[in-house]
Protein backbone atom coordinates (compact mmCIF):
# COMPACT_ATOMS: atom_id res chain seq x y z
CA UNK A 1 0.00 0.00 0.00
CA UNK A 2 1.16 3.52 -0.75
CA UNK A 3 0.22 6.79 0.92
CA UNK A 4 -1.25 9.16 -1.67
CA UNK A 5 -1.17 12.83 -0.76
CA UNK A 6 -2.89 15.25 -3.10
CA UNK A 7 -2.85 18.95 -3.95
CA UNK A 8 -0.72 20.10 -0.99
CA UNK A 9 -0.13 23.83 -0.98
CA UNK A 10 1.41 26.09 1.63
CA UNK A 11 2.33 29.77 1.65
CA UNK A 12 3.95 31.86 4.32
CA UNK A 13 3.18 35.59 4.26
CA UNK A 14 2.17 35.39 0.62
CA UNK A 15 5.23 33.40 -0.48
CA UNK A 16 4.35 30.01 -2.01
CA UNK A 17 6.47 27.22 -0.56
CA UNK A 18 4.47 24.24 -1.86
CA UNK A 19 2.06 24.52 -4.77
CA UNK A 20 -0.47 21.79 -5.62
CA UNK A 21 1.97 18.98 -4.76
CA UNK A 22 0.84 15.40 -5.41
CA UNK A 23 2.99 12.87 -3.63
CA UNK A 24 3.19 9.09 -3.39
CA UNK A 25 4.97 7.72 -0.34
CA UNK A 26 5.79 4.05 -0.76
CA UNK A 27 4.95 2.02 2.31
CA UNK A 28 7.71 -0.11 3.88
CA UNK A 29 10.35 1.55 1.69
CA UNK A 30 12.85 4.40 1.89
CA UNK A 31 11.47 7.47 0.14
CA UNK A 32 14.10 10.18 -0.48
CA UNK A 33 12.95 13.78 -0.70
CA UNK A 34 15.48 15.99 -2.45
CA UNK A 35 15.54 19.52 -3.77
CA UNK A 36 17.35 22.81 -3.37
CA UNK A 37 17.23 24.78 -0.14
CA UNK A 38 13.92 26.61 0.10
CA UNK A 39 11.99 24.10 -2.03
CA UNK A 40 9.71 23.10 0.87
CA UNK A 41 11.20 19.80 2.05
CA UNK A 42 11.14 20.60 5.77
CA UNK A 43 7.79 22.37 5.43
CA UNK A 44 6.37 19.22 3.86
CA UNK A 45 7.61 17.10 6.79
CA UNK A 46 6.12 19.57 9.26
CA UNK A 47 2.79 19.33 7.40
CA UNK A 48 2.91 15.52 7.43
CA UNK A 49 3.47 15.53 11.21
CA UNK A 50 0.67 18.03 11.79
CA UNK A 51 2.92 20.85 13.03
CA UNK A 52 1.93 23.07 10.09
CA UNK A 53 -1.53 23.22 8.52
CA UNK A 54 -1.49 23.24 4.71
CA UNK A 55 -3.49 25.85 2.82
CA UNK A 56 -4.98 22.99 0.80
CA UNK A 57 -4.49 19.32 0.24
CA UNK A 58 -5.68 15.85 1.12
CA UNK A 59 -3.62 14.17 3.83
CA UNK A 60 -6.30 11.67 4.81
CA UNK A 61 -4.01 8.74 3.89
CA UNK A 62 -1.95 9.59 6.98
CA UNK A 63 -4.86 9.83 9.40
CA UNK A 64 -4.12 7.89 12.58
CA UNK A 65 -0.50 7.19 11.64
CA UNK A 66 2.26 7.43 14.25
CA UNK A 67 5.37 9.39 13.37
CA UNK A 68 8.92 9.37 14.65
CA UNK A 69 11.37 12.00 13.48
CA UNK A 70 14.88 13.31 13.46
CA UNK A 71 14.71 17.05 12.91
CA UNK A 72 17.46 19.27 11.51
CA UNK A 73 18.15 20.26 15.12
CA UNK A 74 18.50 17.47 17.68
CA UNK A 75 15.68 18.46 20.08
CA UNK A 76 17.15 16.58 23.02
CA UNK A 77 16.62 17.23 26.73
CA UNK A 78 20.02 18.75 27.45
CA UNK A 79 20.09 17.91 31.18
CA UNK A 80 19.22 14.25 30.64
CA UNK A 81 21.75 11.56 29.76
CA UNK A 82 21.84 9.83 26.40
CA UNK A 83 20.11 6.81 27.96
CA UNK A 84 17.40 8.95 29.59
CA UNK A 85 16.73 10.83 26.33
CA UNK A 86 16.14 7.60 24.44
CA UNK A 87 14.12 6.09 27.28
CA UNK A 88 11.57 8.86 26.74
CA UNK A 89 10.32 6.68 23.86
CA UNK A 90 11.67 3.21 24.70
CA UNK A 91 11.12 1.46 28.03
CA UNK A 92 13.63 -1.37 27.62
CA UNK A 93 16.80 0.06 29.20
CA UNK A 94 18.99 -2.84 28.05
CA UNK A 95 17.83 -2.33 24.46
CA UNK A 96 18.50 1.42 24.73
CA UNK A 97 22.02 0.85 26.05
CA UNK A 98 22.72 -1.73 23.34
CA UNK A 99 21.55 0.68 20.62
CA UNK A 100 23.66 3.55 21.97
CA UNK A 101 26.69 1.25 22.09
CA UNK A 102 26.06 0.22 18.48
CA UNK A 103 26.39 3.86 17.41
CA UNK A 104 29.63 4.35 19.33
CA UNK A 105 28.36 6.03 22.49
CA UNK A 106 29.38 3.35 25.00
CA UNK A 107 31.59 5.80 26.94
CA UNK A 108 28.93 8.52 27.13
CA UNK A 109 25.78 6.67 28.22
CA UNK A 110 25.21 8.59 31.46
CA UNK A 111 26.66 11.97 30.46
CA UNK A 112 24.20 14.84 30.18
CA UNK A 113 23.77 15.43 26.46
CA UNK A 114 24.74 19.08 26.92
CA UNK A 115 28.31 17.73 27.39
CA UNK A 116 28.29 15.71 24.17
CA UNK A 117 29.67 16.84 20.83
CA UNK A 118 27.32 17.73 17.99
CA UNK A 119 27.91 14.41 16.25
CA UNK A 120 27.27 12.49 19.47
CA UNK A 121 24.02 14.38 20.04
CA UNK A 122 23.01 13.58 16.47
CA UNK A 123 23.46 9.86 17.15
CA UNK A 124 21.37 10.08 20.35
CA UNK A 125 18.57 11.83 18.42
CA UNK A 126 18.70 9.17 15.70
CA UNK A 127 18.63 6.25 18.15
CA UNK A 128 15.67 7.85 19.93
CA UNK A 129 13.74 8.13 16.65
CA UNK A 130 14.60 4.60 15.58
CA UNK A 131 13.53 3.01 18.88
CA UNK A 132 10.20 4.85 19.03
CA UNK A 133 7.01 3.10 18.01
CA UNK A 134 6.04 4.51 14.60
CA UNK A 135 4.33 3.92 11.28
CA UNK A 136 6.38 6.53 9.40
CA UNK A 137 9.93 7.62 10.16
CA UNK A 138 10.78 11.14 9.01
CA UNK A 139 14.48 11.96 8.78
CA UNK A 140 15.39 15.59 8.05
CA UNK A 141 19.09 15.60 7.16
CA UNK A 142 19.78 13.07 9.93
CA UNK A 143 23.47 12.51 9.15
CA UNK A 144 24.63 16.13 9.09
CA UNK A 145 27.52 16.89 11.40
CA UNK A 146 28.92 13.35 11.27
CA UNK A 147 32.41 12.71 9.94
CA UNK A 148 32.58 10.41 6.90
CA UNK A 149 33.66 7.25 8.76
CA UNK A 150 31.04 7.68 11.44
CA UNK A 151 28.41 8.66 8.87
CA UNK A 152 28.83 5.42 6.93
CA UNK A 153 28.50 3.34 10.12
CA UNK A 154 25.40 5.27 11.23
CA UNK A 155 23.77 5.01 7.80
CA UNK A 156 24.35 1.23 7.86
CA UNK A 157 22.90 1.02 11.39
CA UNK A 158 19.89 3.14 10.38
CA UNK A 159 19.31 1.01 7.28
CA UNK A 160 19.30 -2.13 9.43
CA UNK A 161 16.97 -0.62 12.06
CA UNK A 162 14.40 0.71 9.58
CA UNK A 163 14.37 -2.25 7.19
CA UNK A 164 10.79 -2.90 6.11
CA UNK A 165 9.58 0.42 7.59
CA UNK A 166 8.19 3.47 5.82
CA UNK A 167 10.88 6.16 5.80
CA UNK A 168 10.98 9.65 4.34
CA UNK A 169 14.56 10.93 4.16
CA UNK A 170 15.24 14.59 3.41
CA UNK A 171 18.76 15.01 2.09
CA UNK A 172 20.92 17.06 -0.24
CA UNK A 173 23.18 14.05 -0.71
CA UNK A 174 21.73 11.43 -3.06
CA UNK A 175 24.57 9.05 -2.07
CA UNK A 176 23.23 9.03 1.51
CA UNK A 177 19.83 8.09 0.17
CA UNK A 178 21.29 5.27 -1.91
CA UNK A 179 23.28 3.93 1.06
CA UNK A 180 20.11 3.99 3.16
CA UNK A 181 18.37 1.84 0.53
CA UNK A 182 16.23 4.43 -1.24
CA UNK A 183 13.65 2.95 -3.58
CA UNK A 184 11.58 6.07 -4.30
CA UNK A 185 13.08 9.44 -5.24
CA UNK A 186 10.85 12.50 -4.83
CA UNK A 187 12.22 15.78 -6.18
CA UNK A 188 10.91 19.19 -5.14
CA UNK A 189 11.63 22.24 -7.27
CA UNK A 190 11.76 25.90 -6.31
Amino acid sequence: MNYLLKDISKSFEGKKVLSHLDLTIRENEVNALVGPSGSGKTTLLRILMGFVVPDSGDLSALKGKRFSAVFQEDRLCENLSAVSNVRLVANDKAKVIQALRQVGLENSLQQPVRELSGGMKRRVALVRALLADYDLLLLDEPFKGLDEGTKDKIIAYTRLMCKGKTVILVTHDIEEAKKLGMTNLITLEL
